[in-house]
């Protein structure tokens, strides 16, 4: 790590693992030698009026202020370097992190769906074919609603909370909700996404070293927020098929219910025992009637 650097790394960074980190790392850098050059700066120029114009010195308040230009000229400076840190470094970054997506053929694509407080992983299985899903269909024993009578769905791989990609490949996630706004957040990518119910939005990034790394939910999104967590294990080629491998062959043992068939220990179609029922349900005995 280059001595720039260093002041990522005593700030807490934790070390970069994507293709693209570094040039987010770049501007983090100057951005925080900048922001120490302001402090010091303007700290030792406050201790300076501290002294230089204490009641001692002058017992009788000037009126007349500052008459030099430098202060005006100062602060363009600062304006200046933030609009050429903004406009210069970080939208072109931003606009190409957004508009230049890999190619798909090439690339693993994942559906990440976030939950409270929990994300998902919906992968498309050896036939690369993503099956139908469908919000009537979620149970607990089908978290994201997919539907059995499509071919597509048979070799589907969903996991809760772990998953893994192979090194030195582009994995493009298309991030979505169940519930509320979370935000998949991989600070060692270097990328952070809103995952917005009724959306889909697509992120992307380009591993570069295997590992376990964390994956946080970057939105206050309920009173779990702070246990929503998740893994990304990044594996070698060869790790990853075999996890595919393990991973096809358990989606092939659990057979989802079908779609009129409620999952053991689900409560039955109607009101819950114990429950008031809705307006204009029930029997005439629930309702006072004769």
């Amino acid at each position: 790590m280059h001595s720039l650097a260093l002041i990522n790394e005593f700030l807490g960074q934790p070390p970069n693992a994507s293709e693209h980190g570094y040039q987010i790392d770049h501007i983090l850098e100057f951005c925080h030698w900048f922001m120490a050059a302001l402090f010091f700066g303007w700290s030792a120029f406050f201790i300076y009026v501290l002294i230089r114009f204490r009641r001692g010195r002058n017992p009788v308040a000037d009126h007349e202020g500052v008459t030099s230009g430098i202060s005006t000229h100062l602060e363009f400076a600062v304006v200046l370097i933030e609009a050429v840190l903004l406009v210069g470094f970080a939208v072109p970054l931003w606009a190409k992190r957004v508009n230049q997506f890999p190619d798909t053929a090439d690339a693993i694509l994942v559906h990440a769906i976030g939950q409270q407080f929990n994300w998902n992983f919906h992968l498309p299985g050896p036939d690369g074919t993503f099956g139908r899903r469908d919000v009537n269909l979620v149970t607990n024993s089908n978290p994201l609603g997919l539907d059995p009578n499509d071919p597509a769905s048979k070799d589907d791989i969903v996991v809760l909370g772990e998953l893994h990609v192979p090194v030195n490949r582009s994995v493009i996630i298309e991030l979505s909700s169940k519930d509320v706004i979370h935000n998949f957040a991989l600070v060692n990518m270097r990328i952070a996404q809103d995952a917005i119910p009724g959306s889909i939005i697509p992120m992307w990034f380009k591993p570069i070293k295997t590992g376990t790394y964390e994956v946080i939910c970057g939105q206050l999104c309920g009173l779990g927020h702070y246990g929503m967590k998740g893994s990304l294990v990044v594996d070698s080629p060869a790790d990853y098929q075999a996890w595919l491998k393990e991973r096809a062959e358990l989606s092939g043992q659990q057979q989802a219910p079908p779609p009129t068939q409620r999952p053991p220990g689900e409560p039955p179609p109607g009101p819950t025992p114990g429950t008031v029922p809705p307006p204009g349900g029930g029997s005439n005995e629930q309702r006072g009637g004769r």
